[in-house]
């Protein structure tokens, strides 16, 4: 079965670091785009980075979040740097694919919290 594991979620303070880990198993991870998303309470969903043949960030997190994955451990990751209260969300690994499939699929992960004290 297909699945999608976070972890390193957790309470940090303003300023601090978190690196988000997803461990995926059941479909041919190296031909998926992987993305991170994320939702805070009452607002909608958002797509924060993805990794595919190109890495893209939204704006809000350019310069402080880094995206990457490691094909051969199955497993995506985002190291997240000078943290802002408006970054506390539930986070939630995507994958997204395959390349050159007959059909495409889009599979989730159950989410980490991520919460950003002052």
């Amino acid at each position: 079965q297909v699945q999608l594991v976070e972890s390193g979620g957790g309470l940090v303070q303003f300023g601090g670091s978190l690196r988000l880990s997803c461990v995926a198993s059941g479909f041919t991870f190296s031909s998926y785009v992987m993305n991170w998303y994320r939702q805070a309470p009452g607002k909608e969903r958002e797509l924060v980075a993805s990794a595919g043949v190109w890495i893209n960030y939204a704006d809000s997190v350019k310069g402080r979040f880094t995206i990457s994955r490691d094909n051969a451990k199955n497993t995506l990751y985002l190291q997240m740097n000078s943290l802002k209260p408006e970054d506390t969300a539930v986070y939630y690994c995507n994958a997204k694919g395959p390349l050159g499939g007959r059909y495409e699929y889009n599979y989730w992960g159950q989410g980490t919290q991520v919460t950003v004290s002052s």
